[in-house]
């Protein structure tokens, strides 16, 4: 009987085990013995005697119990903690390949998160913005075309952030940590061949209105050569709201003092403007824009003794400071095999009424011969809703190459295409902006006004910027086969 009561009480046993409820079980098996003795079963009377020990035995198996649950649990919890996501061997690896270039000491990012020490106090904050898709910032719709650039996490990458903030945000073995990617100081396309820089300050105010400044730098080059990479780096940032490069050819009549000096006003908006949205342009920054490497093969003509045009659009911010900003160049040694070349589609003439939520504005530029786009880049100011490039090729078939839906002023992203995409002689590139001029835009610096074209951030731009390489010797296609 004793063997039978014992059996009986280890099964019970096993139950509170899968079932996690060691405590009433327990309970339950005790008052089942003083129902069964209660009854007068006869197999309790026969061991009356024994009551005591086998009660006894209960409670060992009951004790036992509880402190095999316990390792149980604790086993689960360990086990658990090993199968989460770490720091060093799951998360670092997301933020070194898509965070950590703004992310660092010294950039325009407001923490750095290149270490576990670094990134513990924020974990919550970062799954936050990565959950909801604020960070990183990518903004092109998916469904169009595939972009080399694209800084988007994938779904996985989005649940391994929640998945390690939610266990705990364990650092892990140090051992499994992958070496962080390395930059060069101040420069994140390597350290430049040539800096040029305003050899003078510019002195930003402590408030009001700055009109677009225009500054000429000359290069002293002696025979021209060819750019694989170039970047514009502000003095301060704080109060630089973007810089536009472009290059001006030497003039017969001018001599190049190798000081940088303010290009008149009007000759210098006009000059700009042209380089701009032509073939002289250079490089361009906004905050939160880096950067351009070219391709393999790619690379900008830059001429003997030409000059750097800045076009400077400053912002108070309450205090005075000077600016100083930099150019930087890395040449290619050989000629390349695709010359850089772009522009823009833009339109000046609008007027977006008062309260209007969904104001189109349309540009359209029709291609002479084959041109290879390789990059869009849409900018708008503080009412800016949405952007879209839209192909229309001869034979009347239409393509969106970029759409962005949600345009943010904060995050104005040049999007690069994975593949050039051929646009054969005669196809349109049409952009259709949208503006928001209603009460319900948040940016809105004010609804009731009739918005038109202007430099200032309560003032509006449409523009489309585009880069394009050459078509010839591009590649064995043509048009006639792309089509």
């Amino acid at each position: 009987m004793l063997e039978r009561f014992g059996t009986v009480l280890v099964r019970r046993v096993d139950v509170v085990l899968t079932t996690n409820r060691l405590v009433s079980d327990y309970v339950f098996m005790v008052a089942d013995w003083d129902v069964m003795e209660r009854s007068g079963s006869h197999a309790v009377r026969a061991i009356g005697c024994e009551r005591r020990m086998l009660t006894m035995q209960v409670r060992w198996y009951g004790l036992a119990a509880a402190f095999l649950l316990m390792g149980n649990t604790l086993a689960a919890g360990a086990a658990e903690k090993e199968v989460a996501p770490t720091f060093t061997k799951d998360v670092a690896p997301i933020l070194f390949d898509h965070c950590v270039a703004c992310h660092r000491n010294g950039e325009l990012a407001p923490m750095p998160l290149m270490t576990y020490e670094e990134v513990r106090p924020w974990a919550r904050a970062v799954k936050q913005r990565v959950v909801s898709r604020e960070m990183p910032p990518w903004y092109a719709e998916s469904g169009h075309q595939s972009y080399a650039n694209d800084a988007s996490l994938t779904v996985e990458e989005v649940e391994t952030i929640a998945a390690w903030v939610d266990a705990g945000a364990f650092e892990g073995d140090k051992a499994d940590l992958p070496d962080p990617p390395k930059f060069s100081d101040n420069w994140t396309i390597g350290e430049p061949d040539a800096v040029y820089s305003m050899l003078e300050p510019f002195e930003v105010p402590v408030d009001g209105t700055v009109p677009y400044r225009y500054f000429s730098i000359p290069t002293n080059l002696s025979k021209d050569r060819w750019i694989k990479a170039v970047e514009i780096r502000p003095g301060d940032r704080r109060v630089v709201h973007h810089v536009i490069a472009t290059l001006r050819s030497p003039e017969p009549d001018s001599s190049l003092s190798g000081e940088s000096r303010s290009v008149g006003r009007r000759r210098g908006r006009l000059q700009g403007r042209a380089g701009v949205f032509g073939a002289n342009s250079l490089a361009a920054t906004v905050p939160n824009k880096f950067g351009v490497t070219y391709p393999d093969g790619v690379a900008k003509k830059i001429e003997a003794g030409a000059e750097i045009v800045l076009q400077m659009h400053y912002t108070t911010i309450g205090e005075a400071t000077s600016d100083r900003t930099s150019v930087g160049l890395i040449f290619q040694k050989e000629a390349p095999t695709k010359k850089v070349g772009g522009s823009a589609v833009i339109n000046a003439w609008f007027a977006i009424p008062p309260g209007a939520e969904d104001h189109e504005v349309r540009a359209e530029r029709t291609f002479k011969s084959d041109t290879y786009l390789v990059n869009m880049t849409p900018h708008m100011h503080s009412r800016g809703k949405s952007f879209t490039y839209t192909a229309v090729f001869p034979d009347g078939t239409e393509e969106i190459l970029l759409r962005v839906p949600n345009y943010n002023f904060d995050w104005q992203l040049t999007y690069e295409l994975a593949e050039p995409k051929l646009l054969p002689a005669g196809t349109s590139l049409i952009g259709v902006a949208s503006f928001d001029n209603s009460v319900n835009n948040r940016a809105n610096p004010d609804p009731s006004a009739l918005v038109r074209w202007g430099d200032q951030t309560w003032e509006e731009m449409m523009i489309g910027f585009y880069g394009t390489v050459d078509a010839e010797n591009l590649d064995d296609r043509t048009t006639q086969g792309q089509q």
